[in-house]
């Protein structure tokens, strides 16, 4: 199937989860990482059972904080 990641079209797997594409896609620091699924946030509690759609948009967030 297809899905959109930071923009770009890949193929993987059907009924990927959110945590098998973080591993898939090297994401650095996975616990710090936010993902948005056709723009709603994924609860990180539900990585691990949460499947892709063929056709869903991903995007990877990272908050920082910062500051003096």
């Amino acid at each position: 199937m297809k899905i959109t990641v930071a923009g770009v079209v890949k193929e993987v797997k059907d009924n990927i989860t959110i945590s098998e594409l973080i591993a898939q896609e090297n994401v650095e620091t996975p616990e710090y990482v936010t993902v948005s699924v056709n723009d709603e946030f994924a609860k990180s509690a539900d990585f691990e059972t949460q499947q892709l759609k063929d056709g869903d948009n991903v995007e990877f967030l990272y908050f920082m904080g910062g500051g003096q």
